[in-house]
């Protein structure tokens, strides 16, 4: 668990970076999530991962944002969520409030993974979130760590080894820019999604 006591949450810059990854090898198939959690002004990191028999890619990338968000136990803490992700995204920063409105349902059908959207729209109304996408294998350090956790948590699963990852260290790579922006005018910064227009 981290805890952002470090700030008083007075100015924009973000008092947590949120990295965040899940992936599967096919899709149903054998998946795994994972988080990296960052305070900002201490260094201080949490790592956790873990990994799923039968699941699909979006089930997992949604499922590690909800677990970063958890871990995160201080109300109202500034978190920049970072994530290869469009799909998560975009759920957190528009698409989340149109589908309440619309008891969960996409404007042409049936919604996917309702239980865990849910979930999401409870753990966003506990902080403030800025959304931001990062492309994936682009060296980006927060990204590949949290591909590389998922990666190991489901060959542990595979070799039928413990698949739980969780480690405290010291974040040691640089990190993004508080206010570098997205280029993606859509996403939210540092509140409530935006509902989908």
């Amino acid at each position: 668990m981290l805890d952002d006591h470090a700030n008083n949450g007075s100015g924009p810059v973000p008092d947590i970076i949120a990295y965040t990854d899940g992936g599967c090898r096919g899709n149903p198939g054998v998946g795994a999530w994972a988080f990296v959690l960052i305070h900002r002004a201490t260094g201080h990191a949490l790592e956790r991962a873990d990994a799923t028999a039968q699941t699909t890619s979006n089930r997992m990338e949604l499922q590690a944002v909800l677990e970063a968000f958890s871990a995160v136990k201080r109300s109202r803490s500034r978190v920049l969520l970072l994530s290869d992700s469009k799909y998560v995204i975009n759920c957190g920063s528009q698409w989340l409030a149109g589908w309440k409105r619309r008891g969960w349902q996409r404007a042409d059908g049936p919604l996917k993974n309702v239980d865990l959207l849910q979930q999401l729209d409870l753990a966003v109304a506990r902080h403030e979130i800025e959304w931001r996408w990062v492309p994936g294998h682009s060296g980006e350090a927060g990204n590949e760590r949290v591909d590389g956790l998922v990666n190991e948590a489901m060959d542990r699963l595979m070799r039928r080894a413990d698949t739980r990852w969780d480690r405290r260290c010291t974040w040691t790579a640089p990190l993004p820019e508080a206010d570098a922006g997205s280029g993606d005018s859509r996403l939210s910064r540092f509140g409530r999604p935006r509902s989908r227009a």
